[in-house]
């Protein structure tokens, strides 16, 4: 089994125009779907983000770190929250994510994660539990 990060976007124009009845419905039926997706062990872990005027983000170039208020990217659509997914296949994540509502207000990135034990290994970084022995 792979695990899968679904990225949700979705365009806030589009949004507001939906009624607030028609929302917490769409909103009912994605807590549904991930209520049963947790059960099945598929959802690891689902989370909605604050709205982008709580965001900053942090560059460091040559030595020198900058906070920015907001995401960094210009962009129409807005990362809305995720679900973290195992998965057998790229197919059965895209499958999932199509349970979920989102799609129609944006888009649902399906992104497989790669293993840290094997990157961990690769660049010769000491073992995850190894690693929170360290002082």
């Amino acid at each position: 089994m792979q695990q899968y990060l679904l990225l949700i976007y979705i365009d806030p124009s589009l949004l507001r125009t939906l009624p607030i009845d028609d929302f917490n419905t769409l909103m009912r039926d994605c807590l549904a779907h991930a209520d049963k997706l947790q059960a099945e062990g598929t959802l690891l872990a689902a989370q909605k983000l604050q709205p982008i005027e709580s965001a900053q983000t942090l560059r460091v170039r040559d030595g020198h770190s900058r906070v920015l208020d907001g995401p960094f990217a210009e962009t129409r659509e807005l990362l809305a929250g995720f679900n973290l997914i195992v998965a057998r296949d790229r197919d059965e994540a895209m499958r999932i994510a199509q349970g979920f509502p989102w799609a129609r207000f944006g888009s649902i990135e399906v992104r497989p994660l790669e293993d840290m034990d094997a990157e961990r290994e690769r660049c010769g970084a000491p073992a995850a539990a190894m690693a929170a022995a360290v002082p």
